[in-house]
């Protein structure tokens, strides 16, 4: 069980991250794509304003915009730490996840649409 944490806990620290604040003011700039990599219905229940949605089961980072910055954002920062691990294996380099995911979003007071 420690290890399966530690793998998780590895996996997502080694992803290029973003931190919440940083965030926040790319958001509310306009200087960010946001990319929700849960299932549809989890992206239904809220999601950060303006997010595009494309779930992990499906993701393919062809689909991702480009020419501008994109956060990728999960429910808790293990998808978005996946999906940006297969951004980098297909030579992209202008995302970061959001390690603390909706959850750390949500409690932090950061807006949020259904």
């Amino acid at each position: 069980m420690l290890s399966r944490f530690l793998s998780k806990f590895m996996a997502t620290s080694s992803a290029p991250a973003i931190a919440h604040e940083e965030l926040l003011q790319a958001h509310r700039s306009g200087a960010c794509t946001v990319v929700d990599v849960r299932e549809a219905h989890e992206y239904a229940g809220g999601h950060i304003p303006g997010a595009v949605n494309h779930p992990l089961s499906q993701f393919d980072p062809a689909r991702v915009p480009r020419g501008e910055r994109v956060v990728l954002i999960c429910q808790a920062g293990g998808r978005s730490a996946a999906a940006m691990k297969r951004m980098i294996a297909a030579g992209r380099q202008d995302a970061q996840h959001y390690p603390a995911g909706m959850g750390g979003w949500r409690a932090r007071k950061g807006p949020v649409e259904r």
